[in-house]
């Protein structure tokens, strides 16, 4: 297997452990990016972008699913940056239509910490309504919590991304794609989409969906269970939406972002160093501190795992343990992931095609993880090229 791209000296078990991905057959096509104090330190590629042999290249680009939680996230956190929003107000201070049945109480940083008692769809969608934002948000508006917002966790896999959309519309006017693209993605000349142009479908990898589905595992669960709820109310996913034009052009910033490690670890290395990187400002060292307070923790009503999160990230917990304690995090259905520690001023991101049924990421994106930190016990020195 040819990898391709650069790596400093030091950083030599990534290189290791993204060949062995590939060397032990886990892999179709993939990428691995890693940055420290805002310089990339790992930029490397290899593999198929689809099962056709179409080769990964350097300008390669794929669904990474839920990692671009991490994206749609920053866009709330700039606002209430810029004074535009309060991350403690309620959400229908901003939205009043949400007020209904019962969610006056809800406030944003419910909405940011997966607490928001608002899981899944009620009544049932199908996979085509995710790409009319407006049935989806009028759909959200109306429900009633399924449990009492900001006591426990329940995963919001595809409902945070509206409710934070809606909110970044409602206060800015700029959809979230939109403004992700002109105060993030542009700024930085960062690979990133959240609303794909069909002109960039020709890099677009071929996502391969796992053998077992999400509709798989949901068929045996309580259906008056939250996750049972969550599964009536559709829309399941199979892993080949990202395969048509519908979903590429969609908004849906909880799932459908289109970009790369290295353009996933470029938007991270602001955070990662403090909020600022030559001359870009993303957010204040104080946002990123209140990114790190904890918001819920506790066993999520939805994937029934301990759960940790802060504002708009998954944070260290004994279940997802890191060296450093300035860390936050999230991944993506099929394997992707995206880390920030702002302690080592690290960035760590790693995107691929062939999907595992893991929602928050697999082994592969772990030893990616494990083995950059391994380099950073080590030190770096001068690039190296991986080919």
């Amino acid at each position: 297997m040819q990898i391709n791209g650069t790596f400093k000296s030091g950083f030599d078990p990534v290189r290791a452990a993204f060949e062995a991905n590939f060397a032990a057959g886990n892999e179709l096509g993939a990428s691995a990016a890693v940055t420290i104090n805002g310089e990339p330190v790992v930029d490397i590629w290899a593999g198929d972008a689809s099962i056709d042999g179409r080769p990964w290249v350097e300008d390669t680009i794929v669904n990474v699913y839920s990692s671009t939680k991490t994206m749609a996230s920053l866009c709330v956190l700039m606002l209430a940056d810029r004074g535009k929003l309060d991350l403690d107000a309620p959400v229908a201070d901003y939205w009043p239509e949400f007020a209904q049945n019962g969610k006056s109480g809800v406030l944003i940083r419910h909405v940011m910490s997966h607490s928001a008692g608002l899981p899944g769809f009620d009544p049932p969608l199908v996979p085509t309504d995710l790409y009319d934002w407006e049935k989806v948000c009028a759909n959200l508006a109306a429900q009633t919590p399924w449990w009492e917002p900001g006591i426990a966790p329940g995963y919001h896999a595809l409902t945070q991304g509206y409710l934070q959309g809606e909110l970044v519309r409602r206060v800015d006017g700029r959809t979230l794609g939109k403004f992700f693209r002109q105060e993030v993605a542009e700024p930085l000349g960062a690979d990133f989409h959240i609303g794909l142009d069909a002109s960039h479908d020709r890099r677009v990898a071929d996502l391969v969906p796992p053998n077992t589905l999400e509709s798989d595992a949901l068929a045996a669960i309580d259906p008056d269970s939250v996750p049972g709820r969550a599964a009536q109310g559709g829309p399941l996913l199979e892993g080949t939406e990202p395969l048509t034009r519908a979903w590429r052009a969609a908004e849906i910033p909880a799932a459908n972002g289109h970009g790369n490690a290295r353009s996933m670890a470029k938007i991270h290395s602001v955070l990662a160093c403090g909020g600022e990187l030559r001359g870009v400002r993303l957010l204040s060292e104080e946002m990123l501190s209140r990114v790190l307070e904890v918001q819920v923790e506790g066993t999520d009503l939805m994937m029934n795992v301990p759960a940790r999160f802060g504002m708009g990230y998954g944070l260290p917990a004994a279940s997802m343990p890191f060296p450093n304690k300035r860390v936050f995090f999230w991944g993506g259905w099929g394997g992707s992931v995206a880390i920030i520690d702002l302690d080592a001023r690290m960035s760590i991101a790693y995107a691929m095609n062939r999907m595992t049924p893991e929602l928050l990421g697999d082994q592969r994106g772990a030893r990616i993880v494990i083995s950059a930190y391994t380099a950073v016990l080590t030190g770096a020195g001068t690039a190296n090229a991986a080919g």
